[in-house]
């Protein structure tokens, strides 16, 4: 079990992303033939690379862009334990990194946690900060530091026990240790078309949130602390 004196030091995280275009035709006759040879080998009869990109655009730094980071953290009030969270929302990409990088830079925490995060949320951020041209806070800069030194934690990574052979979801690790489920207005799936179609950039923040609060109550179920009650979770500015 984690320390408890330092679960008020743990920054969870969480983001949504999005084609850098909505459909493959926007793209640069140029940028269509990278893609391409990015996903030649998905590529057959029965997937174009029009469908590909829909699919998969969004979760290539290279061919996405970041359109929403949630964060929150725990804090412990005479009243009993509550969940903080705050989201980065911007239409320009560089701007939401921006301020995301200076509340990490200035706020006090030294763990990053996340959802299959060390595979996908904390590199993409990464890779976007440099195509951005933003230097990467601290927490983030992790280039010589020998594993142990990495102060990243990953709920889907403490699940495997070791064993690597398989993908859990965060929303059936809240099904079996009985967490309300963030899933209850749009999934993964309907972000680019609620972005692009919709231009409903609160929807997207509140369903980014609700994972980030359902990965905080998930990590203290793991450690055997106890969730924190609804009424507990508060938004910042």
């Amino acid at each position: 079990m984690r320390d408890k004196t330092t679960l008020d030091k743990i920054l969870f995280l969480d983001i949504e992303t999005v084609p850098q275009t909505y459909q493959f035709q926007d793209l640069e006759e140029n940028v269509k033939s990278l893609f391409e040879a990015k996903t030649r080998f998905m590529h057959s009869d029965t997937k174009s690379y029009e469908q590909l990109y829909i699919e998969r655009a969004g979760i290539y730094a290279e061919f996405g862009k970041i359109v929403c980071i949630s964060v929150g953290y725990l804090n412990d009030q005479r009243t009993g334990r509550q969940i903080s969270i705050k989201s980065f929302i911007h239409e320009d990409e560089e701007t939401l990194l921006s301020k995301f990088s200076k509340f990490v830079s200035d706020d006090d925490f030294y763990l990053l946690c996340g959802h299959n995060a060390k595979e996908f949320d904390f590199p993409y951020i990464c890779r976007r900060m440099l195509i951005n041209g933003l230097p990467l806070p601290r927490m983030f800069n992790i280039a010589g530091k020998k594993p142990w030194e990495i102060a990243h934690i990953d709920t889907m990574e403490l699940w495997k026990f070791g064993d690597y052979k398989a993908y859990t979801s965060l929303a059936l690790l809240c099904h079996v240790f009985g967490i309300p489920t963030s899933k209850d207005d749009i999934s993964g799936a309907d972000v680019a078309r609620v972005y692009y179609e919709e231009k409903n950039i609160q929807r997207i923040r509140q369903y980014c949130e609700k994972d980030v609060v359902a990965l905080i109550q998930l990590y203290l179920r793991m450690q055997g602390e106890p969730m924190v009650d609804e009424g507990e979770i508060h938004a910042v500015k």
